[in-house]
């Protein structure tokens, strides 16, 4: 599924965020996003699906939130 992409934008915990752009050439600072807490990762098979998919849970959970309920979007938190 992620190769449809050639990037994804993720939020991310700021010193994560740091970490991660260190540790892989495939994550950069965040493509029109605040780049203290953004991420753009390049889906180049560098950094494997399983990762990215940890990534995009983390960058869900900052967006919307462990516990909140039920949004006027139909948007519903992670269990």
């Amino acid at each position: 599924m992620l190769k449809l992409f050639e990037s994804i934008n993720l939020k991310c915990d700021p010193e994560r965020a740091i970490q991660l752009r260190e540790q892989y050439p495939a994550v950069q600072p965040g493509y029109h996003m605040n780049r203290s807490i953004g991420n753009t990762v390049v889906v180049d098979g560098s950094v494997s699906d399983k990762l990215i998919k940890e990534w995009i849970d983390h960058s869900y959970d900052l967006v919307v939130g462990k516990k909140q309920p039920l949004s006027s979007k139909g948007l519903k938190a992670r269990k």
